[in-house]
């Protein structure tokens, strides 16, 4: 489905972004595997694509580092020729009360979650519109659409990736190329294991289908939208939340 493809997927060492990576890879793209922190992460998932027989790369680069942002993708277009897909993932929380929130903690939120999707969308749209096509997936959150308490720079961070998601959309809708948000709920990966039994419980009797969600749930709509089955599909938000935000 997705071969002869390249894709970028950012923060993709582990938890969602490790399971959209595989996923893309084994409908056959070529994944660049980019990461902050752990490069044995990175390689481990790199490994996991190549033992498959798919093709991957672990790039490290902080996507709140708007040269370095630029400095990877220009590699990545230099070195395949062109950028097909781009999943902007990489994403980090400082959760606390807005009375006791640090200011360093709401920039540090913001930088990533938000101007790091805008660094790699305007590094990337450059050669995408010369293709005249290109997939863009923006992973937000259901925070960013609903709230939640102890969260405002994570809320105002995916909040503002959807704004972002519906411009480009617009913006870049003529020559071809499609953007758009996925807002994952509550799933299972590493972030959600440490709960307490009492928060998971409380959660999912605020999810209608009464259960965490797995990141396959979220990795396989990402595969659709960079698929052209998704073609005529751009400027959405689509839930990922067991019916949380309805």
């Amino acid at each position: 489905m997705l071969e002869n493809k390249v894709a970028l997927v950012t923060g993709a060492g582990r938890g969602i972004g490790r399971q959209i990576a595989l996923t893309l890879a084994k409908e056959g793209a070529t994944v660049v595997v980019n990461y902050n922190g752990s490069r044995e992460r990175a390689e481990g998932v790199v490994a996991e694509i190549e033992n498959a027989g798919g093709k991957a790369e672990a790039y490290g680069c902080d996507v709140s580092d708007f040269e370095a942002c630029q400095e990877m993708i220009n590699n990545v277009i230099n070195k395949y020729g062109h950028l097909d897909i781009l999943v902007n993932n990489a994403g980090i929380t400082r959760d606390g009360l807005i009375m006791k929130m640090k200011e360093e903690d709401f920039d540090a939120v913001l930088n990533t979650n938000l101007k790091g999707t805008f660094h790699t969308i305007r590094h990337s749209a450059r050669q995408m519109l010369k293709q005249k096509s290109g997939k863009i997936i923006n992973i937000s959150s259901v925070s960013g659409v609903m709230g939640n308490a102890g969260q405002a720079n994570y809320a105002a961070s995916k909040a503002g990736v959807i704004g972002l998601t519906k411009t480009m959309a617009r913006e870049l809708a003529s020559r071809g190329i499609t953007v758009n948000a996925v807002a994952p709920g509550f799933i299972e990966t590493e972030m959600t294991e440490v709960l307490s039994d009492s928060v998971k419980e409380h959660a999912c009797e605020q999810i209608p289908l009464g259960r965490f969600g797995k990141a396959e749930d979220v990795a396989e709509l990402v595969a659709f939208l960079a698929s052209e089955k998704g073609n005529y599909i751009t400027g959405q938000v689509l839930c990922v939340d067991g019916g949380m935000s309805i």
